[in-house]
C-alpha cells in the first residue's frame, strides 16, 4: 500500500497532471487533501489501474477528501507559453481551488514553482509512492479522458475516444488524413518531420 503522505503533521495537498505527451487537447491538474485515517488498497498511480477503477477511485476521492480540485490549461496556454509552464500553472489553479487551504504540497515530478507561500517537495514517480498524489493523479487522468471522449465526438476520426490524444499510430493518420482540429497543439510535433507539409 501506498504511504498515505509526506508530512504527516501537516494538512498536505497532493498535486499532480495528466496529458503532457499528448498531441492534442488541454493539460489537466488536480490537488487532494486526503484526511489523516484514510485507507485504500486499490488506490496506485492512475498509469496502473484500469478505465474502471481509476473511475471507481474517483467516486472514493471525491467522497471522502478533505478537499478536491481539478483545473486546466488551455491548448492555446500550451502553445504560448510551452507544456511545462502550462502545466504548473494548471497545478497552481487546481491548488488555488481547493476549499482547505494547505500547509504542504507534495507534487509529483521534479519541476515546480513555488505556489503563494505553502512550501513544496517534488516527488519523482510520486504517483506510485504517496495516495494524496495517486488520488490527484487518477482526478488529473479521469477528468480529462471524459474531455477527450466529448471531443472525440466531434472529431471521431482521430480516435481520441481511446487514445485520449496521445500519439497512437491511428491519431497521426487522422492528421494525414484529415489535417488538424483547434485540439491540436500545432508546436508539438504532430507528424515526423519528413510528413510535415510546407504551409504547416
Amino acid at each position: 500500500m501506498l504511504k498515505l503522505n509526506h508530512l504527516s503533521h501537516l494538512l498536505e495537498a497532493g498535486v499532480d497532471e495528466a496529458g503532457r505527451g499528448c498531441l492534442a487537447g488541454p493539460v489537466t491538474a488536480a490537488a487532494v487533501i486526503l484526511p489523516p485515517q484514510f485507507e485504500n488498497k486499490l488506490l496506485n498511480d492512475s498509469k496502473k489501474l484500469t478505465s474502471n477503477q481509476r473511475f471507481q477511485l474517483r467516486e472514493v476521492i471525491e467522497k471522502e477528501a478533505i478537499a478536491f480540485a481539478v483545473a486546466w490549461a488551455s491548448v492555446e496556454e500550451i502553445e504560448a507559453i510551452n507544456i511545462l509552464n502550462a502545466s504548473i500553472l494548471a497545478m497552481h489553479r487546481a491548488i488555488e481551488n481547493l476549499a482547505v487551504q494547505p500547509q504542504h504540497l507534495l507534487i509529483d515530478g521534479n519541476r515546480f514553482k513555488k505556489y503563494k507561500e505553502i512550501p513544496h517537495k517534488t516527488i519523482i514517480k510520486g504517483d506510485a509512492t504517496y495516495m494524496n498524489i495517486a488520488a490527484a493523479s487518477i482526478l488529473a487522468k479521469t477528468y480529462r479522458d471524459d474531455y477527450m471522449e466529448q471531443a472525440a465526438t466531434t472529431y471521431p476520426q482521430y480516435d481520441w475516444h481511446k487514445n485520449m490524444g496521445y500519439p497512437t499510430p491511428k491519431h497521426r493518420q487522422g492528421i494525414r488524413d484529415f489535417g488538424i482540429t483547434e485540439h491540436h497543439r500545432k508546436t508539438f510535433q504532430l507528424l515526423p518531420e519528413p510528413e510535415l507539409p510546407l504551409n504547416w
